[in-house]
């Protein structure tokens, strides 16, 4: 069986009780240092690939695809993944960039594996910032344009012709969890994530002319302090036959004016600029959680700064020297 998939506020729900939204957040600096969890900028706007599927590539919308729907966000710009899902009934959920697997770096497929485990159990797993690169570490997801070498699909298959994100929901097997929640209320969905201070700059981008190429990939970013949690159910709880799946593509912002009509979203924050205004930024208590191993594909991938490096181009941002004063990294309890 195949679930609905909706969208409501800027929010995909899939099923019964899951939902996810894209946040915008901080560029976190290539620097070799790990930084706490950067804050929600707000949330990307989501629209359908089929209410403009006459502006937009036609792959996109091809019979027997996923539901499609498209985001805007600048070059170089930074997304994290806010997870909603009930605790009297949790979801399995698998993520990929482009198509390959952002916790095994894997070819992507439509199946649960447990050796790597590349899946995450959510709510237990409330937030993803990255590709599962090291030890308690990810490497941000960095938005950049198909075609130059920078994505992680580009990386490991020589070829960017898909980009943008996978996500793949399943529901545990009947009667291992309750099939009503314990209050009288729909949905028990943790919190979306940390939020901040809303700090906002002014768009200078300008509606795009003519036909444009298709398309953003993710490639990987600077690295933050975050755990990729294992499924503590296992993976015999999981019915593989009931599932929802989506696609969610990447336009650039020029792009997604042009498409739509309607304005971008604001430029990024930078980052050394957010820290300076003493805007907080996070930390997860989550000791007891565990920590699924690295995947040594994805730690070999080159980050964005390093193919700018090794092409001569400066990345003013990301070489910008943020400190950040302990008083500001505030603490979000995980422990159950």
């Amino acid at each position: 069986m195949v679930w609905d998939v909706r969208l409501v506020c800027n929010r995909i729900e899939i099923g019964e009780r899951f939902a996810l939204s894209f946040q915008r957040t901080l560029r976190i600096p290539d620097d070799g240092r790990s930084y706490p969890l950067p804050p929600t900028l707000g949330t990307f706007p989501l629209r359908w690939v089929s209410d403009f599927a006459s502006r937009l590539p036609g792959e996109w919308s091809l019979p027997g695809q996923p539901p499609a729907l498209f985001i805007p966000m600048y070059q170089r710009e930074a997304l994290w993944l806010a997870f909603e899902a009930a605790s009297w009934k949790p979801n399995a959920v698998k993520i990929g960039v482009g198509k390959i697997n952002a916790l095994t770096g894997q070819p992507w497929d439509e199946t649960l594996h447990a050796e790597p485990q590349d899946y995450l159990v959510c709510p237990h797993q409330p937030w993803l910032d990255g590709i599962n690169s090291a030890k308690g570490v990810i490497r941000q997801f960095v938005a950049m344009p198909l075609g130059a070498g920078y994505t992680v699909e580009g990386q490991l298959t020589g070829q960017e012709q898909v980009g943008g994100l996978q996500v793949l929901v399943f529901d545990p097997l009947p009667g291992l969890f309750p099939d009503q929640p314990p209050a009288p209320r729909p949905f028990d969905f943790l919190p979306g994530g940390p939020d901040s201070s809303p700090l906002h700059l002014a768009s200078q981008q300008q509606p795009a002319q003519g036909q444009f190429a298709p398309g953003m990939g993710l490639g990987a970013g600077g690295q933050i302090t975050q755990k990729i949690y294992p499924d503590p159910y296992a993976l015999p709880t999981w019915d593989q036959s009931h599932s929802g799946r989506v696609a969610v593509f990447i336009l650039n912002s020029q792009q997604f004016q042009a498409v739509t009509g309607e304005p971008p979203p604001s430029t990024p924050v930078n980052a050394k600029t957010y820290t300076e205004a003493r805007f907080p930024w996070f930390a997860l208590y989550d000791e007891q959680k565990g920590d699924l191993p690295a995947s040594q594909t994805l730690a070999g991938l080159q980050s964005v700064q390093a193919i700018d490096k090794a092409a001569g181009v400066s990345s003013g941002e990301a070489e910008s020297v943020i400190s950040i004063d302990d008083s500001q990294v505030k603490g979000i309890d995980l422990s159950e």
